[in-house]
């Protein structure tokens, strides 16, 4: 593989002279491509040592590259025509995934077994890990990386995150819920066991705050087993003072409290919210 990336980057930076035609050139951008299919490979990582995301940037740049190796090409799938660069991934059975009529995945994403997909959308370089249900309409964007035990509702909005290279992708870690209709974009992070609810908008830009004490977390990112609410924090500007977005996180849980769902939604029914 460390051979493989070398021979990307060289081609990354030279990438403007290479026809779109060449053969060789192309092959190593499908190699690349098939290692992320497999899960073989990653566009990003946590590093263990420092608990930061780490992104593989030359894949980044087999997919980029992709785009302008691929020709627009008519897929036909009965009753539905796709026109597309990119094909969709197929044989699900044998990859241990159910997929519901309505939902796709583009080839060079990576589901693993006991993933479920309601009518939503995977695109490429996103990672879903097992046992995850991505609900109705929910969309995981290019590159983000959706961890095991998961579940996005409906709705919910997972962006893309594929420039700049070095930018982190979304990251939600194993056993999340996101709430209908959430958007969690721009390489923003959600922690193991957190439930965003719904309606949360998260960015990198968005603080976070904690609710008992009013200071703020992060910005971006909701903490490992906690609960974030949409909220609001005023702000004076010359024209008056308004409210600004932010995340509100409103308990800590215990690890693996987030499976109480009755608990939950009494908590969450407490500031008239919903998941």
């Amino acid at each position: 593989m460390s051979d493989l990336e070398s021979r990307i980057e060289e081609l990354w930076v030279r990438r403007s002279e290479v026809d779109p035609s060449d053969v060789e050139a192309r092959d190593l951008v499908h190699q690349a491509i098939d290692l992320l299919d497999s899960g073989n490979a990653r566009v990003a990582d946590i590093d263990p040592t420092n608990d930061e995301v780490v992104v593989n940037q030359w894949l980044k740049h087999a997919i980029l590259m992709l785009f302008r190796f691929s020709e627009l090409k008519t897929m036909d799938l009965p009753p539905f025509e796709f026109v597309d660069r990119v094909p969709l991934k197929t044989d699900f059975a044998s990859r241990g995934v159910r997929v519901v009529p309505g939902a796709s995945a583009r080839w060079g994403s990576f589901l693993e077994p006991g993933v479920t997909l309601m009518p939503s959308y995977v695109n490429i370089g996103a990672r879903v890990g097992s046992g995850t249900m991505v609900d109705t309409w929910a969309t995981v964007g290019s590159c983000a990386q959706i961890g095991k035990r998961v579940h996005l509702s409906g709705g919910v909005g997972i962006g893309g995150v594929l420039e700049p290279v070095q930018a982190s992708p979304v990251v939600i870690e194993d056993e999340a819920f996101i709430g209908s209709r959430a958007m969690i974009t721009e390489g923003a992070r959600v922690g193991e066991g957190a439930v965003v609810a719904a309606g949360v908008i998260l960015n990198p830009s968005i603080p976070v705050i904690d609710s008992e004490t009013g200071k703020e977390i992060s910005r971006g990112h909701i903490p490992p087993w906690s609960v974030a609410i949409n909220a609001t924090r005023l702000k004076k500007f010359s024209g008056g003072e308004f409210g600004l977005p932010c995340a509100l996180v409103i308990k800590h849980l215990s690890e693996g409290e987030r499976h109480d769902k009755a608990g939950l939604n009494d908590l969450l029914r407490e500031h008239g919210i919903a998941t």
